[in-house]
């Protein structure tokens, strides 16, 4: 499983870069029979709907009893980039991120699954200034995101918001999310995620250009600097 390094800045001032859902909390994570009536009441209210949670699941498990099927989006580099975002922890259990963050605040916040593995002491060596501050806590070396690259065949420019990937022309494009997942470190040697996010033009389309290719197959660890960019 190839192990590749990643940067974060600071302060990701983007205008189609979105933090979304599952920060670390301040609160104490709900109970387990808070987060098993939630589940028991979304079955309720989806059961024989054709739909269900989009999350969390276990993605190495191959077998399902679901047979709606539908034809693949296009590939990504003939849609257009519309936004990016990410999600502290990984949203799904899977290859090298299947310990399961808690049951966070019962909203959505301080759950999903962290990286397996082991890392330095000088990875995981605390910074002196805060990073991705919001009102649900903030990122430190050590932690798993899980950053998505929406793309859409409307006919759109990135933005700040997944309302960038519709347009007045057509509500119902087909959308295709290139997901990774990083671990954050403290390492200079690590990549910038400002790079990786920075959005470019080719072939006439918006895409994100620096979308990494070396992080291997799905699961796999790819190391991102968590280093301040002022």
């Amino acid at each position: 499983m190839q192990k590749v390094t990643l940067a974060l800045a600071a302060a990701t001032a983007s205008a189609l870069l979105t933090s979304t859902a599952a920060y670390a909390v301040d609160a104490a994570p709900v109970a387990d029979d808070v987060i098993a009536a939630q589940r028991a009441a979304l079955a309720a209210r989806t059961k024989g709907a054709g739909f269900g949670p989009q999350s969390p699941r276990d993605i190495d498990a191959a077998s399902g009893a679901n047979s709606r099927s539908f034809e693949p989006a296009p590939a990504s580099n003939a849609m257009n980039l519309c936004n990016i975002h990410f999600h502290k922890n990984a949203e799904h259990r899977g290859g090298e991120f299947t310990t399961y963050a808690g049951n966070g605040d019962g909203q959505g916040h301080g759950t999903g699954y962290t990286y397996d593995g082991t890392l330095t002491a000088a990875e995981t060596a605390a910074l002196d200034h805060p990073t991705g501050a919001s009102a649900h806590g903030g990122l430190q070396p050590g932690d798993t995101i899980e950053v998505h690259y929406v793309h859409s065949t409307a006919h759109v420019q990135p933005g700040p918001t997944l309302g960038a990937c519709l347009s007045e022309a057509i509500k119902n494009p087909q959308l295709r999310v290139e997901a990774q997942v990083f671990v954050l470190v403290n390492d200079d040697a690590a990549l910038d995620f400002a790079v990786l996010a920075e959005p470019g033009m080719a072939n006439g389309l918006h895409q994100a250009v620096n979308i990494p290719s070396s992080t291997g197959h799905p699961g796999a660890i790819c190391r991102l600097h968590h280093r301040p960019r002022l």
